[in-house]
């Protein structure tokens, strides 16, 4: 089982959080703001957060802007991964994605289906890897960002997590750009 060595040091990593509504602000934004307090309280640093409408070009350029700062290691995106005509974020961000995180769709599921049942299947939670940043597509719901943080994000970003997560393989995720230098 899973566990957390406090043994190693604690690493913090640089996220940036989108909210994809076109209704929200960050006056009113509560599944941002529910994201950005637990990336606070785990101790990690919110390098940037924006809202930005469901349109897929807007969700893509911001997305793929944070992708190639260096001071970001996450995005965490909320918002448009419904079935209805607006929710477009899986449809915007899965073809920057390198490679798939199918693996995080299935937990998210599994975690989400002890607190809202056959609900789940509602989501088209997503994630992936592009330009060496995790992207993480969650629903818009506080309860969802909830469940994907405390479930799944908090210890996949905490070094110390064991028996492997993701900040220990961060400095290799572009070894192949670099093989033939």
């Amino acid at each position: 089982m899973s566990r957390i060595d406090e043994s190693r040091p604690f690493i913090a990593v640089g996220i940036a959080v989108l909210t994809v509504s076109d209704t929200r602000r960050l006056e009113d934004d509560r599944s941002g703001d529910t994201l950005v307090a637990r990336i606070a309280e785990a101790g990690h640093r919110l390098v940037a957060r924006a809202i930005v409408q469901d349109d897929k070009a807007a969700i893509r350029d911001q997305v793929e802007q944070w992708t190639k700062d260096e001071a970001i290691d996450v995005v965490i995106t909320t918002g448009g991964t419904g079935f209805t005509g607006r929710d477009v974020t899986p449809e915007a961000l899965e073809p920057l994605f390198e490679k798939r995180m199918d693996g995080f769709s299935e937990v998210f599921h599994r975690i989400s289906y002890d607190k809202i049942g056959t609900s789940t299947i509602q989501s088209r939670a997503t994630a992936g890897l592009a330009n060496s940043t995790f992207i993480f597509v969650l629903p818009g719901s506080p309860g969802a960002c909830k469940d994907a943080w405390d479930g799944i994000l908090k210890l996949q970003l905490d070094y110390r997590h064991m028996p492997c997560n993701f900040v220990e393989i961060m400095p290799r995720l572009d070894e192949h750009l670099r093989r033939g230098a």
